[in-house]
């Protein structure tokens, strides 16, 4: 289960599958251009989630496992993507 406190992005509640997706591709992404072989098992994992929800946890686990530096990256950038326009 999912703490409502990391309920956000690609974990956020009430998302379609396509939105979803999209969330977990742009995260992808940003964790493979951000930190290159360093992130090879969480950007392998955000890919099953697309077609596997029960590996949406696992993901979620994984991000938190990143080194402190790497984690603030990953998320700073996919803040910074997904703020909402003004």
């Amino acid at each position: 289960m999912i703490a409502a406190s990391d309920r956000f992005g690609p974990w956020a509640d009430g998302l379609d599958r396509t939105e979803r997706v999209a969330r977990l591709r742009s995260l992808r992404a940003i964790t493979r251009l951000s930190l290159g072989p360093r992130g090879h098992a969480f950007v392998e994992t955000l890919r099953q989630a697309e077609t596997d929800l029960d590996q949406l946890e696992p993901a979620l686990r994984q991000l938190d496992a990143l080194a402190a530096l790497d984690r603030r990256s990953v998320l700073c950038s996919f803040a910074a993507l997904h703020r909402p326009a003004v």
